[in-house]
């Protein structure tokens, strides 16, 4: 059977998700842990690659299994076995074809910044500190015009290996709450370093640096250095990923 996971971590402590030769990785835990609890050799199939340092409180990944434990009873056993930095916070059987990258779904990121005079030692490894006063309606207004479908040439890291740079965003938002501000956006996919140099962008406009008017002219340019540089990957939280099938 195909079984989904919904896993939650902090990335702090990882080289990212998808295993590579030159650290730990969210993908590389769960496979040995996957593995050892079911007593054949598992692989996972995630939905995002998110990066080193990077957070999710919903990644998706799939494995196929011969186990007769149930679907919904591996979540329990294997919250019991992995670290406490990663969280399955659902387990589930799908079809056998259900793709995690594949199938149509709204991702949504979320980019946290605090704001405010001095640093808070409990947030960081989960923000952005940024002692200077953002304008938070400015940054809203400009993530206005990241909405629709677009070329976002501008916002994908140079050694990105994309088939095509158009993505479809379904909302942007910028909000306040106390000293948070919070970046939010729903796509239907994501560029290489998407949200960070959106995030980096929507400072500098914020901070004064440019008009909210030039994030329309920057999208338009579909060129690298028109915009922000990329906010560090520790304010960057992957909320989670709504597929279109029902059953999936």
């Amino acid at each position: 059977m195909r079984v989904k996971l919904i896993v939650a971590y902090d990335g702090t402590n990882y080289c990212g998700w998808q295993v590579q030769p030159n650290g730990i990785t969210i993908q590389e835990v769960l496979n040995k842990t996957l593995s050892q609890l079911l007593g054949e050799e598992i692989l996972t199939i995630g939905a995002s690659r998110t990066d080193s340092g990077v957070h999710s409180l919903g990644n998706v990944c799939v494995f196929d299994t011969n186990t007769r434990m149930p679907a919904e009873k591996i979540s329990y056993a294997l919250n019991q076995r992995l670290p406490e930095d990663i969280v399955v916070q659902d387990s589930c059987e799908v079809p056998q074809d259900f793709h995690p990258r594949f199938s149509k779904s709204r991702k949504t990121y979320e980019y946290r910044i605090l704001n405010k005079r001095f640093r808070d030692p409990t947030r960081r490894l989960d923000t952005l500190f940024f002692h200077y006063d953002l304008d938070v309606d400015k940054m809203n207004q400009a993530a206005s015009y990241l909405v629709g479908e677009h070329d976002f040439a501008s916002f994908c890291a140079a050694n990105a290996q994309s088939e095509t740079t158009v993505r479809t965003i379904y909302s942007a938002s910028v909000t306040r709450d106390e000293d948070i501000i919070r970046i939010r956006v729903t796509g239907n996919g994501f560029l290489y370093n998407m949200v960070r140099i959106i995030a980096g962008t929507l400072i500098k406009i914020g901070d004064g640096d440019m008009p909210p008017e030039a994030m329309q002219s920057i999208i338009e340019a579909a060129d690298r250095s028109k915009a922000g540089p990329t906010a560090p990957a520790h304010g960057l939280t992957m909320i989670g990923l709504e597929y279109e099938s029902q059953s999936e």
